[in-house]
Parts: C-alpha cells; sequence; structure tokens
C-alpha cells in the first residue's frame, strides 16, 4: 500500500496518517469519532495547513480535511460562519455590507476553525486586543465523545482554553466572530536606528495607533508600520479610498521579497548574496517611509489571499514574544545574537525580520500575551540551508530571555520551553482536555510531548 503523506502549506513539515477524510458535515465529523477502526486515532482537522509548527501532525491518525466553507448569518454585529470559511472571504462579506472584522490579520487563509482555537498575531489598537479568538464570542463543539456543545461567553473557562486547544478538544463546526462597523485607516510609516528607536520607544508607544515593524540585524535598521483609525467627522466621503498602498505593500511582501530570497540563494556568489538582500531592502525602507503612507485605506485591504498551493514565492517564519517593558534590552540583543550566529556558523536569513506590538490578553488560556503587553521577534525565511539549526538556537536564545512561543507559528518548542513559557496553565489545559478526550482521540505525539503526556 502506498504511503500517505501530507505536507504542511509552506511543504517542509510533513505527517503520514492512515487515512485522510474529507469533511462536508457535522454528519461526516460524528462518523470518524464513532469508528475509530476506519478512522484510527489521533484526529487532526486541518484548513489550509499554513503552521509552521507541528500542530497538525498525525502520524497513523486521521487527517480530517475540512470542507464546510458556508457563510451562515450576518448579524448586527457578529458573523456566524462554517470551520472551513477562509478569513479573507469573511473580510470581504463583511465589507460589501459597510462591516468590518476587529483584527485584519495578514493571512488571510486562515480557517474560521483555526482562528476559533489556535494562535494568531498582529498589533493591537489602541483599547483592542490583537489576537483574533479574543473576538470569537461563540464556539459549537463536536467532542471526542459525540457531544455537542456550544461553548460562548456564559462559560468563560472553557472558552478561554478553547481558543487555545488546536484541535485537541474535537470538532468545532460553528464560529461566531464579533465584528464592527467599517473605518477608514490611516497608515504611514518612519525608519530608525536600532539605539535611536530604543531611546524613543517610549514616545512611540504612546503613538495612538496598531504598531507593526520591520527589523534589520545586519544593518541595525528598523521601521515601524503604523495604523491609526480616522474618525468619520475627519473625513471627506466624496474622497476615493486609497487602494494602491495596501497592493504595494502587500506584493513586496507577499512576492517580490520571497521571489528574492529563493533567487539569490540559487544564484547569487556567497560574497554578493546577502549584498542584494540588504541592498533591497534599504530602498524598500526609503519607498516606505517616503511614499507608503495614506490617510484613507479600507483595513481589509491588508489581509493577503495566498494561493492554495504555495509556489517559488513562498516564505516561513518564526515567533517569540517578550514582556514588552523587557524590550529594551531584547531587541539589541537579538541583533547580536543574530550577527554572532552568522560570523560563527555562516547562516543567516535571507528575508528581513518582523515584529508586532500586542496588548495584555488572557481571553485564551495559551495567549503569548497573557499577563502583560509583549512585543516580538519573528525571523522570515524561504526556508534556506541551515533554517532548521538557526530556529533551534532561536529558540533557546528566546527562551532564555523568558519569551513565549505559538504552538502552531514556533517551530520546534521543546516540553521545558513550554513549561517555562506557560507554567500552571499547562495543567489546566491538560485537565480540561483530559475530560473532554478520555481516549485520547485528538492528541497527537506533538501534543503529547509538549503537554508531558507520553
Amino acid at each position: 500500500m502506498e504511503k500517505i503523506e501530507v505536507v504542511n502549506w509552506f511543504g517542509d513539515l510533513k505527517t503520514y496518517p492512515a487515512v485522510i477524510a474529507d469533511v462536508y458535515s457535522v454528519e461526516d465529523m460524528i462518523k470518524i469519532i464513532e469508528d475509530p477502526i476506519k478512522y484510527p486515532s489521533p484526529i487532526k482537522a486541518v484548513g489550509q495547513n499554513h503552521s509552521t509548527a507541528q500542530c497538525c501532525e498525525a502520524d497513523g491518525g486521521t487527517i480530517a480535511k475540512i470542507k464546510m466553507n458556508k457563510i451562515l448569518e450576518i448579524g448586527e454585529d457578529t458573523i456566524t460562519v462554517e470551520p472551513g470559511v477562509l478569513y479573507k472571504d469573511i473580510a470581504e462579506a463583511l465589507d460589501k455590507v459597510n462591516k468590518q472584522l476587529y483584527i485584519n490579520t495578514e493571512i488571510g487563509c486562515l480557517t474560521a476553525g483555526s482562528a476559533a482555537c489556535a494562535a494568531t498575531k498582529d498589533s493591537s489598537f489602541p483599547n483592542e486586543w490583537g489576537q483574533v479568538g479574543s473576538y470569537i464570542t461563540a464556539i459549537h463543539l463536536l467532542t471526542p465523545t459525540g457531544d455537542k456543545i456550544i461553548v460562548d461567553e456564559s462559560k468563560p473557562d472553557l472558552l478561554k482554553a478553547l481558543r487555545s486547544s488546536y484541535g485537541n478538544f474535537g470538532f468545532i463546526y460553528q464560529v461566531t466572530f464579533k465584528t464592527r462597523k467599517k473605518k477608514r485607516l490611516k497608515v504611514w510609516h518612519q525608519s530608525w536606528h536600532v539605539n535611536d528607536f530604543i531611546e524613543n520607544l517610549e514616545l512611540i508607544k504612546q503613538t495612538p495607533a496598531a504598531l507593526m515593524y520591520y527589523l534589520y540585524p545586519f544593518e541595525n535598521k528598523i521601521a515601524v508600520e503604523y495604523r491609526a483609525y480616522v474618525d468619520e467627522k475627519d473625513y471627506d466621503h466624496a474622497e476615493q479610498v486609497n487602494t494602491s498602498l495596501w497592493k504595494i505593500r502587500n506584493h513586496l511582501w507577499k512576492q517580490t521579497a520571497p521571489y528574492l530570497g529563493q533567487w539569490v540563494e540559487q544564484y547569487a556568489p556567497r560574497f554578493l548574496r546577502y549584498r542584494l538582500v540588504d541592498g533591497f531592502n534599504a530602498v524598500v525602507r526609503l519607498g516606505m517611509t517616503n511614499f507608503l503612507k495614506s490617510d484613507n485605506t479600507n483595513p481589509a485591504d491588508q489581509i493577503l489571499r495566498y494561493p492554495d498551493v504555495s509556489d517559488k514565492h513562498r516564505y516561513t517564519f518564526s515567533l517569540w514574544a517578550f514582556p514588552e517593558r523587557k524590550y529594551p534590552i531584547i531587541l539589541p540583543s537579538y541583533y547580536r545574537f543574530c550577527q554572532e550566529y552568522y560570523k560563527k556558523n555562516g547562516y543567516r536569513t535571507n528575508l528581513l525580520n518582523v515584529g508586532y506590538r500586542i496588548a495584555q490578553d488572557a481571553n485564551s488560556l495559551f495567549s503569548y500575551s497573557y499577563h502583560e503587553s509583549v512585543m516580538t521577534v519573528d525571523p522570515v525565511s524561504t526556508g534556506n540551508a541551515g533554517w532548521r539549526d538557526f530556529l533551534v538556537a532561536y529558540n533557546n536564545f528566546c527562551s532564555n530571555l523568558d519569551g513565549t512561543p505559538m504552538f502552531n507559528q514556533t517551530w520546534g518548542v521543546t516540553k521545558e520551553q513550554a513549561e517555562k513559557a506557560f507554567g500552571e496553565r499547562l495543567e489546566i489545559f491538560k485537565k480540561m482536555r483530559k475530560q473532554l478526550d478520555p481516549q485520547n482521540r485528538f492528541l497527537n505525539h506533538y501534543f503529547a510531548a509538549v503537554l508531558n503526556e507520553q
């Protein structure tokens, strides 16, 4: 019998299930749960499979490909959808009725089911959260024992755990997001030397805007992307919305930069390779600062739609979050780490690094900003030779400085690193998981290892 292989979107993570099942309905989910012979454990529901960690591993078990993709209802301030609906499609449906999601996260191929139970990242607007799950108000769950339950804000502890359950609590078959009236978005950029950025960080944080930033460790530079909602009274309603800004920015991020990274690795001699990368980044920084700005953009335009199958423009990444109060020490330390690692091992990422400022948020059990506001460090790469070894060192560096990972977007997290980051929250989660799944139908090897349930 031919061995079944399933790869993630980027193509660097593989799992070997015994069965792949297409799921079009709740009835299909029930059949999978009730027949452990035909559909062996572990069961893992999969959407677009964009995760950069092995959270969807199902060796010897069942991959359930979720094909439920209907938008069920657009209410006054909510939208209810099936789990396979793409985030970009939700945003576009809301845009047609002058509404929007609270968070317009970049990866538009995020499915509603994944958003409901896995970590996401986006910079927080003032007095708002930056994690998609925090704006999910109700989740319909089919438990591993076959019970249908609705988990909403009347069950706060279970909702908090379900928002970071990564499919370990069963099948999600319906999700409700909180929505708002559509606003117009102001966007601008500012470039700094890293020392000047640190010196001015408190003033930068006082800017009434969401902060995303682009890190350049080998140039000691940083470029900040500011996003701020603009009050309706400040607008001339006859003014046309600027659609070009996000098209340019997203093309650079989604296609141009990854293609350059791939090209230099394949064709450029080593002495020239990263000069080309750094030169490209310098031109982009200059263009961002001087030209990529507008007082009038549509928030949903920043959401990217990726192809179903990755191509030569693909890229991958990892993430750790750090207490915001420690970032003036963390950021220059990370720059030195990258420079010293390259000097010692001859490896550096062939794309830039990014980061986000995310508000304190205890709405999910494994929130990476559970106790306080954080700022992140996210290396990005085309997966060039040496990437995995770099990530091992990067994980150790981040964990030693009290960083917090994401179980779906931080590759290579160890049991010890998870215990240090999440502490007693792991025990709370394990107890709830075991109550819902006493036969371990949904527990894969990856989570068994990081949760120490082997």
